[in-house]
């Protein structure tokens, strides 16, 4: 019997070989793209900026850190959604001298509140919360709160005049303070809900255990009659894990960062990436900047974000970020609450939580400002706030965090900044420099 091969002059092997090989390519590509948490890139002047214009900050920058100043800065520009500036300069950690990286990771502190907003509006469109509803109708604890006032030379501890709102915590308008109040320092202390005891993500207990001993104290406000800066978030995180069945990381995991590709954003940081982490400074008597002690708890301690305790996660100032996640964020915003397909929010919430809701409250400390949910709200174009730059228009918001981070958004230019340092306490201009020098950039509309 003969025996024979086999051999076909059909092109089909060859055809299969190839679509495996495009097959791989594109699942590579796909994964690769997955993996980058970067907004596009494209030229300043492709979307009315000038690059050399925006260049001013770098020489900027560099005497800032040359002079002691600051240790390091990171920045980021975004317009028409797409990256046009983005620089680093200094150091991550003065005693190392580790460079600072544009995927260095910040305590970005206060900034934290805005990603609660989102978190609280989720549930609001998902029919779950009410804006109106008292705080009371989730946390028993709170349906009979105090004020302390202050009558000639004597503390009185008054019954509130009404019950606290959602819409009052994230307004700020809950009378609840912060760290220091003005007339409770003690009573605070004693309950280790002051600034010197540290960040409140380090007390070994759940976000619900603190906001349930806050309510026992006295506030420094009737609901609605002041503009108070406190604890009013943490509460409001509280109410979120009530409400979701979640603790708070794991629903801005799956609900925000992870929709959005914000791979660098957690209220305790996984130890492959803490040499990321830029350590905390402070500014030296003799002048220059210092790494902050590891023991002194008011700065946060340099590793208990990455060792803490991870049960307790702070609305009002937890999390770590990159400058590259936290445009993500905010990209998501100006987009009106969607990015990349991933819609987190709609447009309505993104509006509502982006106008005045406190009336002169605010400007009373910041004539021509207004706050919205969680952010500065700029109301008159002939005025400068606080968090946002002098030149941005009216309707730009923004706000920052106590260990010297910020940032802005500007509907009107289609315009987002991001500024990251780490610096405590926050005393610097370099921020409103930072903001000058981007809108001095602008030279015409978005082509």
């Amino acid at each position: 019997m003969k025996s024979f091969t086999y051999r076909s002059t059909s092109k089909k092997p060859a055809l299969l070989v190839a679509l495996l090989l495009l097959t791989a390519l594109v699942i590579f590509s796909s994964a690769a793209q997955a993996q980058d948490p970067r907004l596009p890139r494209a030229s300043a002047e492709s979307v009315g900026m000038s690059a050399q214009r925006l260049a001013r900050f770098d020489a900027l920058a560099d005497e800032y850190v040359d002079s002691g100043r600051i240790a390091g800065v990171v920045v980021l520009v975004v317009r028409d959604g797409k990256v046009v500036y983005e620089t680093s300069h200094g150091v991550q950690d003065v005693a190392t001298g580790q460079p600072m990286r544009s995927d260095s990771i910040f305590r970005i502190a206060s900034q934290t509140k805005l990603v609660v907003s989102v978190a609280a509006m989720i549930l609001v469109e998902e029919g779950r919360l009410l804006l109106d509803e008292p705080v009371a109708s989730y946390i028993p604890e709170y349906a009979e709160t105090s004020v302390a006032v202050l009558e000639g030379d004597e503390v009185i501890i008054k019954a509130a005049n009404r019950p606290i709102t959602i819409q009052d915590l994230l307004t700020h308008t809950s009378g609840i303070p912060g760290g220091d109040p003005r007339l409770l320092a003690d009573q605070y202390a004693e309950a280790s809900l002051t600034q010197g005891k540290g960040q409140l993500n380090f007390l070994d207990e759940p976000v619900d255990a603190m906001a349930r001993r806050l309510a026992k104290l006295p506030f420094a406000a009737q609901p609605g009659e002041e503009w108070v800066y406190g604890y009013s978030t943490d509460v409001l995180g509280a109410i979120i894990e009530r409400v979701s069945g979640m603790p708070l990381d794991e629903f801005f995991r799956s609900r925000i960062f992870a929709p959005l590709g914000m791979p660098d954003t957690y209220f305790f940081l996984p130890p492959e990436k803490e040499q990321r982490l830029v350590a905390n400074h402070a500014l030296s008597e003799a002048g220059g900047v210092i790494r902050a002690s590891d023991e002194d708890p008011s700065w946060d301690g340099q590793g208990a974000f990455v060792r803490g305790p991870r049960r307790l996660f702070q609305g009002s100032g937890g999390l770590l970020s990159t400058a590259q996640d936290y445009a993500r964020f905010l990209q998501m915003l100006l987009n009106g609450g969607e990015l990349d397909g991933a819609r987190i929010v709609s447009p309505a919430s993104v509006r509502l939580m982006t106008v005045n809701h406190v009336g002169d409250l605010y400007a009373r400390d910041f004539p021509g400002m207004g706050f919205g949910f969680n952010v500065e709200v700029k109301l008159d174009p002939a005025v400068a706030g606080y968090e946002v730059p002098a030149l941005a228009s009216p309707g730009a918001y923004g706000w920052g965090g106590a260990v010297y981070t910020r940032f802005w958004v500007d509907p009107a230019q289609d315009l987002i900044g991001v500024f990251m340092t780490q610096t405590r306490p926050t005393t610097g201009d370099l921020h409103q420099k930072f903001g000058n020098i981007v809108y001095g950039a602008i030279v015409s509309p978005v082509p």
